[in-house]
């Protein structure tokens, strides 16, 4: 993945907080603030939606990343963004925090992790 397009979307992402990127599933996770809210795969960026932004995300002619599983296509919650989102910090920032959000509500659903037991 392209240092120079990670250190773009940094730059974009300036005014909403510290994107940061990290290898993962062949591509890079993008956080912002140490929540995961995208992913870099295929030389696409792609941003986390839900049942509350996904339609954000299809009238604006954007498409979930979709990758061959062993028996069928998976389709992940991640789409797409605006061509015009990579080219304006204030576009841009409109798509992160849908992301975000979307991604404050995933983690919200989530039970809270049990402590691990001491070793004995």
């Amino acid at each position: 993945m392209s240092a120079d397009l990670i250190a773009h979307l940094q730059d974009l992402s300036a005014e909403s907080g510290r994107l940061t990127a990290r290898a993962m599933f062949g591509g890079h996770g993008l956080y912002l603030d140490g929540l995961l809210v995208g992913v870099l795969i295929e030389e696409g960026v792609y941003l986390k939606a839900d049942d509350e932004t996904r339609a954000r995300f299809e009238a604006a002619g954007c498409a979930p990343y979709v990758y061959q599983g062993q028996q069928q296509p998976i389709t992940m919650s991640y789409w797409s963004v605006p061509e015009e989102a990579l080219d304006s910090a204030d576009t841009w920032r409109i798509w992160l925090r849908l992301a975000q959000e979307a991604a404050l509500r995933k983690a919200a659903k989530k039970p809270p992790r049990r402590a691990k037991k001491a070793a004995r």
